[in-house]
């Protein structure tokens, strides 16, 4: 593990508290201006989702519909809560192939991106601790006032997410601030997903407020519109 990593994983509450730890389970909204291009506004305005920390199973509840996702990187379906099954897709990312910024999605195309990208979020940066990541400290970044250490992580194959190189940028303190990456399933779309309002939670410091926005050829942020917003208001592990 580089310096970079560990100030990260000390500060964000150390991984061997997060190793004691199994699952995750968070009552949140997801919303935004990509939500309405995909013609799926407030699709996820409302929702619990459940999972492994160390493993790429994510189950969605749509709070008061009776209908859930469940995702793995190689199938996502659709059920009732009493897992009757409405539909499903194998190999999921397959059915981006083709598909522009501005293509509309079907539920399944929401239970593929949304999953990976919540759990990637919300694991990070112990995630980049996990089998077969490689990481790499980049030159330091000026952004708001202060200083901020870039981490470059390339990810396996094995784990589905935005796009196979991603940069996560730490403050002074070791914490989040911003997570950079392009959007593979969405023809390359740009993401810089910033973090706010740590929460401590059964020992892991978590940013309660994310907000996404696109960013320009030097890499800054374009502050409108706001692709995604995701505001936790429940958290707990397990």
């Amino acid at each position: 593990m580089n310096s970079l990593l560990k100030l990260a994983t000390d500060a964000h509450g150390g991984l061997e508290r997060w190793r004691q730890l199994n699952t995750l389970k968070a009552h949140l909204s997801v919303t935004g201006a990509i939500w309405n291009v995909k013609g799926k506004p407030d699709v996820l305005k409302d929702i619990r989702i459940e999972f492994p920390l160390r493993e790429q199973r994510v189950v969605t509840h749509f709070v008061g519909q009776n209908k859930r996702f469940v995702f793995t990187p190689d199938r996502v379906s659709v059920e009732d809560e009493q897992g009757h099954l409405t539909e499903k897709r194998d190999h999921p990312r397959d059915a981006f192939a083709g598909r522009s910024q501005g293509t509309h999605w079907d539920d399944l195309h929401v239970a593929y991106f949304d999953s990976y990208a919540l759990w990637t979020y919300l694991t990070i940066p112990f995630l980049y601790t996990y089998p077969e990541f490689v990481t790499e400290e980049l030159p330091p970044w000026e952004e708001d006032g202060e200083v901020w250490r870039p981490l470059r992580a390339i990810f396996p194959d094995n784990i589905a997410s935005h796009s196979r190189e991603q940069i996560s940028y730490f403050g002074e303190d070791g914490l989040l601030r911003r997570h950079e990456y392009v959007v593979d399933v969405m023809g390359g779309a740009r993401g810089l997903n910033y973090a706010y309002d740590y929460r401590r939670v059964d020992g892991i410091m978590v940013p309660v407020t994310r907000r996404v926005v696109a960013f320009d050829d030097n890499k800054r942020k374009i502050p409108d519109p706001v692709l995604v917003a995701i505001d936790i208001g429940e958290i707990a592990f397990t």
